[in-house]
């Protein structure tokens, strides 16, 4: 009779614990990320709200949650967290300034600055993100990214005054300049925070 040779039990496949485990687990972090700055977000929206310069555009900490959704998260997941911010008060919710909802805000004097927005966002993460990179745990860099979204929403605000009040360039800007002084102020602090917020979690821009 032929020998029989031994049979080797069949190793089962394994899961690398680098594929689908962590990625779920990434996603949901990152999900939750974007949702808790979006509620950030709205909860500035409703701090202030104090009718400022001739154009009567509240000022609230709308802008400081804004630059830094970007500069902590990033700019895709920045980007994202504005906008849900903005879908929740274009359906209706009352999370913009004075406590006031609906797509009747994006027409109004104050469109050009809600609409900026998530650009503003995106802007100053992608500079956090991608340019100063390894320089993000220093204010200063941070306060720098977060600068140059500011004046992409003062642009974007000042345009969107312009054509809802059919004023001149000269008054435009006029309406818009006392805005600066608390924006810049907003943005020195983005760049205290989020520069804290990536010396303890290095890695949360490295995903």
């Amino acid at each position: 009779r032929d020998q029989e040779e031994p049979s080797v039990p069949m190793a089962e496949p394994t899961t690398s614990p680098t594929t689908s485990a962590p990625r779920r687990r990434s996603t949901a972090t990152d999900i939750a990320l974007i949702a808790a700055f979006a509620a950030l977000i709205a909860a500035c929206a409703v701090v202030g709200g104090i009718p400022v310069g001739g154009a009567g555009v509240d000022i609230t900490l709308q802008t400081f949650g804004v630059l830094l959704a970007g500069c902590v998260l990033g700019m895709v997941r920045g980007f994202l967290a504005v906008s849900l911010y903005l879908l929740l008060g274009a359906i209706g919710l009352p999370v913009f300034a004075g406590h006031t909802g609906g797509l009747s805000v994006f027409t109004g004097v104050s469109a050009g600055y809600l609409i900026s927005f998530p650009f503003a966002a995106a802007l100053a993460g992608f500079l956090v993100q991608f340019v100063f990179r390894e320089q993000r745990t220093r204010a200063v860099f941070v306060f720098v990214a977060a600068m140059a979204g500011t004046v992409l929403n003062h642009v974007c605000g000042t345009i969107g005054m312009k054509i809802y009040l059919d004023v001149t360039w000269r008054q435009a800007f006029t309406f818009d300049a006392p805005f600066w002084v608390g924006d810049i102020v907003k943005a020195l602090v983005v760049g205290i925070v989020a520069a804290e917020v990536h010396r303890a979690f290095p890695r949360l821009l490295g995903r």
